[in-house]
């Protein structure tokens, strides 16, 4: 049932949605997040998602759950400043909540407000930034059970490294050097309380100690500038990494190579290595030019800026962070008894 008093959006009930949603918005609400009739749902969307969000309500109508739902244009400008306090009011006192929006630049810290409450509260949050008609029929209609199995035969291995090799044929050659001390976790699309997950999920994560190397960009970078520049295929945007610091970015497409060396250095940490990353998406064949389906192809992203420190106990912080993805990735784990090869030209070389 809904709480007609405080609900922000009626009308999503009575919005029309495609029909081929529905197996993605399914997987999301009773797969994903598990929602319970006795459990409360906080749902923001914007207008552009709007159809989205009403295949999600209309899964969360057939558990029979309560649910609040949130149009960001009804209640702030954009792009936002602060999170709308209505929303952050609500989210304290619901179990779940799922966020479908096309974000705008400079929303970063309005999203920080939120996974904050999220983090507190230990919420089970499903972050479907820049979810597209395309993804619902994709990444969303996944078999997540056989990824959570992936992941966490990945995640027991990453664990037990001490460092990851990868290279891919466009020039990636990376050594990330990890530190026992940073958590990993796996974001299989299976969300629980002890981490909110993106949708479509399949990745392992962490902080790295340090990442040394070149790392070629000829699928994806993220945020705002993923709509921008879509699939880097063409014109691959090459990242020099000392310390795990960016020290050069080269790339035909110019402007793509300002922005991003804008982007990276907007505040002091922007241009760090802030997380290290696995995708265990099998359920996707290809990128589409959408960081969030994209980033979970399997191989290998990292991330410049915030490494989600609460989760994985890295002590410092960055106001960005943007993720980057390459393609066909050859990946070794090492510690002092040899090298392991779980992936080769993009493909797992695991059993799970």
């Amino acid at each position: 049932m809904v709480d007609q008093a405080t609900q922000a959006v009626p009308d999503l009930r009575t919005t029309a949605f495609p029909a081929e949603f529905i197996p993605g918005a399914r997987n999301a609400v009773t797969t994903c997040l598990r929602i319970q009739p006795n459990e409360k749902v906080t749902l923001i969307t914007d207008e552009r998602c709007l159809t989205i969000a009403a295949s999600l309500v209309a899964e969360l109508d057939r558990i029979g759950c309560t649910w609040n739902a949130f149009v960001l244009e009804a209640l702030a400008p954009r792009p936002l400043i602060d999170l709308p306090a209505a929303i952050l009011e609500d989210m304290e006192s619901s179990q779940v909540s799922i966020f479908a929006v096309e974000v705008q630049p400079n929303e970063l810290h309005s999203r920080m407000q939120m996974t904050d409450v999220v983090n507190r509260r230990r919420m089970r949050h499903a972050h479907m930034v820049n979810i597209t008609p395309e993804i619902m029929t994709q990444g969303m209609r996944a078999d997540f059970l056989a990824i959570d199995r992936l992941s966490q035969a990945v995640l027991d291995k990453v664990r037990a490294a001490t460092y990851v090799r990868a290279t891919t044929p466009a020039g990636t050659d990376i050594h990330a050097q990890l530190n026992p001390e940073y958590r990993w976790f796996k974001t299989s699309g299976i969300i629980s309380t002890e981490k909110w997950g993106n949708l479509p999920g399949g990745e392992c994560f962490t902080a790295p100690g340090e990442v040394n190397g070149v790392f070629v960009v000829d699928g994806v970078v993220g945020d705002f500038l993923c709509a921008r520049y879509g699939i880097l295929r063409a014109h691959p945007l090459t990242i020099n990494i000392e310390g795990n610091r960016i020290t050069r970015v080269s790339s035909e497409n110019k402007a793509l190579e300002r922005d991003f060396w804008a982007y990276t250095h907007t505040d002091e940490n922007s241009d760090r290595v802030g997380e290290f990353a696995i995708g265990t998406n099998i359920g996707v064949d290809r990128v589409i030019g959408n960081i969030l389906q994209d980033e979970k192809f399997p191989g290998i992203h990292i991330a410049f800026g915030d490494p989600y420190g609460a989760h994985t106990g890295a002590p410092w912080k960055s106001s960005t962070h943007i993720d980057v993805v390459g393609l066909e990735f050859s990946i070794w784990l090492g510690d002092a008894q040899g090298e392991e090869q779980i992936m080769r030209d993009g493909e797992f070389l695991i059993d799970a």
